[in-house]
């Protein structure tokens, strides 16, 4: 296998998590850009129960940008964000706004390998599963790995924040 194919393409998230020793596989997919939902187009096309497939929101939390990590079949509760942050009121990032502070096209955005740190959230429905999926920095690509090394990679807390 290449470097480029271990690396996924070298995407930040890949090299991240080569960096920090972490075990992970990658999973490509053919991506349709017209899907309503590619968090539920990405498990269905790994054949992967969307409970085990997390999808990356950032939001706005009192002027500063938080990471929320949720199960694509379900929603971020903002109020349980800001509520887990210590927070008192948070609203959804401009896409733009993600897409800078990331360094990732929407649709694509990996909880691992962003441009700055953000304080991350890990919806806690995660640590029931032995593996869960992300984006691995681009649509069609998602990485498998631990909700260990996930929370560890994002120095991520656990709460529920999800619904």
């Amino acid at each position: 296998m290449s470097k480029k194919q271990r690396t996924g393409g070298g995407t930040p998230a890949t090299l991240a998590l080569i960096a920090a020793g972490s075990a992970f596989e990658l999973h490509p997919y053919d991506h349709d850009p017209r899907a309503p939902s590619y968090g539920l187009e990405a498990a269905e096309a790994l054949g992967v129960d969307p409970a085990r497939v997390f999808k990356t929101l950032l939001a706005n939390l009192d002027g500063a940008l938080v990471v929320g990590i949720v199960p694509v079949a379900g929603q971020l509760d903002l109020k349980a964000l800001a509520r887990t942050l210590g927070g008192s009121r948070a609203v959804m990032a401009e896409v733009s706004a993600a897409e800078r502070a990331t360094g990732y096209v929407a649709g694509g955005i990996s909880p691992i390998g962003q441009r700055k740190r953000h304080r991350t959230v890990l919806d806690e429905s995660a640590l029931t599963h032995a593996t869960v999926f992300v984006s691995a920095g681009r649509r069609g690509l998602d990485l498998e790995l631990t909700p260990a090394d996930l929370v560890a990679i994002t120095e991520a807390i656990t709460a529920r924040i999800g619904r």
